[in-house]
């Protein structure tokens, strides 16, 4: 390895430190709480070198989370490969859950914590998100086309499926199922999903 690739790969490396430290913050204390300098204590730099690599804090979130809706979506897309569209669709919604099960930071950074969402909305044109919510319509509107659904509107639908698995989701990684046997909770809350899925017949 050359001189150049080496000082690229150690460029990466420390940017991959920085937003190491920076999600572990974010989880710990919360975005607003979390400073560049706090950021910079915990990989023992000075704030300025995180200047060389980020705007702002604003930009350290923005790619985290894309870098985390470009996970989600390794996921989902496997299930291109499944022909029948409502069999596709079980599998999207289990894949999901799965997911967010996996990686309940990843998952709280990416549609729980609140305090971001504003600068966000500047700084993001929402890509990846609208990559992984375009798989989950376009299955929608195909089994719509072959009668699988009732005809509606494909938006309305996929957001009413997505909400109610978001919403098994965000139950299971807020620990609000806690009320359960533990053995009793995965299969019920994967069971649930396949049912919202099985609803869709019938028009949720």
């Amino acid at each position: 390895m050359g001189i150049t690739e080496r000082k690229e790969r150690e460029k990466q490396e420390l940017k991959q430190h920085i937003l190491d430290a920076a999600m572990a913050l974010f989880m710990e204390q919360g975005y607003e709480k979390t400073s560049i300098r706090n950021i910079a204590e915990r990989i023992e730099y000075s704030p300025g070198t995180i200047y060389l690599y980020f705007k702002d804090k604003a930009d350290i979130f923005l790619e985290l989370h894309t870098m985390a809706f470009e996970v989600l979506f390794k996921h989902l897309a496997v299930t291109k490969e499944i022909k029948d569209p409502m069999e596709r669709l079980r599998s999207l919604s289990q894949m999901y859950l799965k997911f967010a099960i996996d990686n309940p930071d990843l998952y709280d950074l990416m549609f729980i914590l609140r305090e971001p969402m504003e600068a966000l909305d500047h700084h993001c044109g929402w890509e990846e998100g609208f990559k992984n919510y375009d798989l989950l319509r376009d299955t929608v509107l195909e089994a719509m086309e072959k009668g699988m659904i009732k005809k509606e509107d494909p938006d309305v639908i996929s957001l009413a499926a997505w909400s109610l698995v978001h919403g098994l989701a965000s139950l299971w990684i807020r620990k609000r199922f806690k009320m359960l046997p533990e053995e009793a909770v995965k299969p019920l809350v994967f069971k649930a999903a396949d049912e919202i899925c099985s609803r869709l017949k019938e028009g949720i």
